[in-house]
Parts: structure tokens; sequence; C-alpha cells
């Protein structure tokens, strides 16, 4: 993103981000509620256009390619995608649709589409929710399922946007540990984990951008930019900052 701004009316939902994620980068994206965090994805998946600035994703520049086309190279996690999705669909339907990148299944899948499914939700643990109807999963066997569903595309690109929002202790931390394998796998597509907490920020994201009033803040290395000094400033009160087991954690001084 190249001084990219984002306008309704007078009020600036972003204003003049600059922004590059390298290949082989992982970034975490924390901001509070109204930094603006909605807003950049939907600009990096095209679904809204900004009003000024350059966005380039993937090596296409947006006003010279098809985004629809562009849709289909990355994976979107999100909480609020479970509502979406169609409950009376099989896990099996819900996953195999994510090849064509469609809230719903309308192409016959394939052998090797059936048998990717099938890899998927063994790697996942959940083989044995196969069959089942959509609407009868847990929330964190949801979020798993639509994890898959993401992945099933190949994409270079995974956007995990509060994925862990109504997931338990237990569940929250197995999809972390989902999140981590996939992140450390071979020719892992870069990942993009927005949160509101910081506790979910694992080793495996290399960068972190904190995002405030539609500005960055501040965006580098995690370990750069996350400590006592930046983030009570950043959240405006004193923090206690501390690194446990490559896992940040704080505590606010109210």
């Amino acid at each position: 993103m190249q001084d990219v701004s984002l306008r309704r009316d007078e009020f600036y939902l972003l204003k003049n981000i600059n922004w590059n994620v390298k290949r082989g980068e992982h970034w975490a994206v924390v901001g509070l509620n109204g930094s603006g965090k909605t807003s950049l994805l939907k600009i990096i998946t095209g679904y809204i256009l900004p009003s000024n600035g350059e966005v380039t994703v993937l090596g296409r520049k947006f006003g010279a390619y098809d985004l629809r086309e562009l849709r289909k190279s990355i994976g979107w996690v999100s909480s609020s995608l479970q509502d979406a999705l169609y409950p009376n669909e099989t896990v099996e339907e819900i996953v195999a649709s994510g090849k064509y990148a469609s809230i719903g299944l309308y192409e016959s899948p394939s052998v090797e589409d059936l048998n990717k499914v099938s890899e998927l939700l063994n790697e996942f643990g959940c083989s044995s929710l196969c069959k089942r109807r959509y609407h009868t999963l847990s929330q964190g066997e949801k979020q798993k399922v639509i994890l898959a569903r993401a992945l099933m595309n190949k994409p270079r690109l995974l956007i995990l946007d509060e994925p862990c929002t109504g997931l338990d202790i237990f569940a929250r931390e197995s999809f972390l540990s989902l999140v981590e394998q996939i992140g450390n796998a071979e020719e892992a597509p870069t990942l993009l984990y927005v949160s509101h907490h910081l506790d979910e920020i694992l080793a495996v994201f290399s960068h972190t951008l904190l995002l405030r009033e539609g500005k960055i803040y501040s965006a580098g290395k995690t370990k750069s930019v996350l400590t006592s000094q930046s983030l009570s400033s950043f959240y405006q009160h004193e923090v206690d900052f501390e690194w446990r087991n490559n896992r940040p954690f704080i505590r606010f001084n109210l």
C-alpha cells in the first residue's frame, strides 16, 4: 500500500497508509475497535477501493486486474463468516466450496477435490465431522472447518480476521496451534492475523502492525514493535509487558 486513504464524507477511516509485506513474512495486525482494521482487510481483498493511493496484492495492481480472480488466491477466516455459510450444508460441502471462493457449493466436486477435503480434515483432526451438517458443530469445530475451507485452493495469502472470537480457552489454543502449524509449513501462505488480543500473537508472526485511529502507529519486527514503552504510548495507558514462552503478555495499570 502506498499513500492509501479511505474517506467517507469528511471522515477518514484510513489515512496515509504505507505498508509493504514481503514474501516469507507473517504479520499480526493489532488495533482497538474503530482503528480501521476491517477497512484495511476489505481493501486488501478488493471489496472496497481506497479513496486515494495505490494497492498491489500478490503482484496484482488494483485497477489493472480482475479482483474476482485475485480473491481465489486469498484464503479468508473470520468468525463473521460462520453466519454467512449455509447451515444445512455438510462439512464436506463447506470445505469443498473453498476451491471456488463461493458461499455455497454450486459445482460437483471431483474425486481429487474430495480427497483434498479429506486430507485437510484429517490434518486438523476433524475427519469424523465430514458428513455432519454445519449447524450442528461447536464454535471451535466451525472455525477449524472454515480454516480448512480457506486452504482448499492453496492460497498464497491467508487472512485471519479475529478468528478466535467466541472460542473458549481450549478451543482457542487448539486453533492457534493449527495456525502456527500452517505458518511454519514449507511453502506456507503469507499470514495476516488480525486481533484485539496481544496474547494471540504467536512466535510465527515475524512482524506486527499497530493501527490506531486509521493510521499506522508502528510497524516492523514483532519484538521491536511490542515493548512496554511503545505499548504504553499506543494504548495511552501505562502497561506492564513481558514475553512468556514466546507469547506476549500485557497488564494495564488503570
